[in-house]
C-alpha cells in the first residue's frame, strides 16, 4: 500500500498498514513512511452501513 508522505513530499509504501475507521465511518489507513518514519495516512472511503 502506498501513502503521501508530507515530510518526503513524494508516495511511498508504508510500514505497519492498519485499516481503521474515523468516527463518520470513513475507512482509513495508517502507518509510517518506510523512508523517514514519518507517521501516513490514506483515505479508503466510507464504510458499508451494517
Amino acid at each position: 500500500m502506498e501513502a503521501y508522505c508530507m515530510k518526503c513530499k513524494t508516495k511511498r509504501e508504508v510500514n505497519n498498514p492498519e485499516e481503521t475507521v474515523t468516527e463518520k465511518r470513513i475507512r482509513i489507513m495508517k502507518g509510517t513512511c518506510t523512508v523517514c518514519g514519518t507517521k501516513v495516512a490514506k483515505i479508503l472511503g466510507k464504510a458499508k452501513q451494517i
